[in-house]
């Protein structure tokens, strides 16, 4: 009896954790797989189905692929992504996008509830995009090669004068004023002296991203070098490291978190005001493109050109950001 008794004991314990393991992978599965967003997804395509009010073409089924897509993405994502905050973000963007599809075909192609010239439905858009792919990758390779260009050559000769003169204090302070008189100019004003002493038009977008930049990482560096820990420098000194080593070895790494500040500022900046600039006198970029088509009145490409402008914003917002907390792990 008792060898019976010991032998069915570990045997329950095993039968026990299966279950467990069992209940806790069922728990998983149903946590990733059975959301709102895909109830969502399943609203989009019914609504599709719906009658047509609008008597031109609505083109719903590119909406449907697009959905199709999307939701194949999420499936995939979902089975990767590990931790539940990152997975829990995804899944609130793509159940965002599938109300407003959702809320927008309602409103345009089977209600007729908005004018059409203004407000095309959201199948005309994707088949517009798809059109006009080639122009719209050329326009899109314009303006970041511009942002690209102006942001990075503000940030080389930023961050250097920054730490130069944020180490004085005297030359500090007289330049963080010098800093805020000049960086409240909006940019945009310098248009008409840079058409008027640079050689293209692309130059001058590329001066007016180097201003918008400019100032606030200059701004940012100084404020960060300006209070970092006395104790930091000091220990620095026991050491006796020469001056160029203290700057970019000691003081930069230690006012990253401010240069960010004044990177991020410029970054925003920069978009709108590039968007602004191509919209003045440029024959290429998202803001030509906007603009040009706008004045024709045609709302379709005007609304995928806004889409398209939104997309490359929130890439390179999102490149930035990881770079940004790469370089800042070590404060985590």
């Amino acid at each position: 009896m008792n060898i019976q008794a010991k032998t069915a004991a570990p045997s329950a314990d095993i039968s026990e954790k299966q279950e467990k393991t069992s209940s806790g992978f069922k728990a998983e599965i149903f946590r990733r797989y059975f959301r709102v967003v895909h109830a969502l997804f399943a609203v989009l395509l019914l609504v599709q189905l719906l009658p047509d009010k609008l008597k031109t073409e609505t083109y719903a089924s590119y909406v449907i692929w697009f959905a199709v897509g999307v939701e194949v993405l999420t499936l995939v994502v979902s089975a990767f992504i590990k931790k539940r905050e990152s997975l829990n973000l995804f899944v609130d963007i793509v159940a965002f996008v599938y109300a407003l599809l959702t809320a927008w075909t309602l409103a345009t192609a089977k209600f007729d509830l908005l004018k059409a010239a203004l407000f095309p439905p959201p199948g005309k858009v994707f088949w517009q995009f798809i059109g006009d792919y080639d122009k719209i990758l050329t326009n899109v390779q314009s303006s970041a090669g511009i942002i690209l260009q102006g942001y990075l050559l503000a940030i080389a000769a930023a961050i250097p004068l920054g730490l130069f003169l944020g180490w004085s204090a005297r030359l500090g302070s007289a330049a963080t004023y010098i800093s805020k008189f000049l960086g409240a100019i909006p940019p945009i004003v310098y248009i008409p002296y840079g058409i008027a002493l640079l050689p293209t038009f692309r130059s001058v977008s590329v001066f007016v991203i180097f201003l918008a930049t400019f100032w606030p990482v200059l701004g940012g560096t100084m404020s960060g070098v300006m209070n970092v820990e006395k104790k930091t420098i000091d220990s620095a000194k026991v050491l006796n490291v020469n001056k160029f080593t203290m700057l970019f070895s000691v003081i930069l790494p230690a006012s990253l978190q401010q240069i960010f500040i004044g990177c991020n500022q410029g970054l925003t900046v920069s978009f709108v005001l590039l968007t602004s600039a191509e919209m003045v006198g440029a024959q290429s970029g998202l803001g030509y493109y906007i603009k040009n088509y706008s004045d024709f009145g045609d709302y379709t490409r005007t609304i995928v050109g806004l889409i398209v402008v939104g997309i490359v914003i929130v890439f390179i917002s999102f490149i930035f950001n990881r770079i940004q907390k790469f370089l800042l792990r070590w404060k985590q």
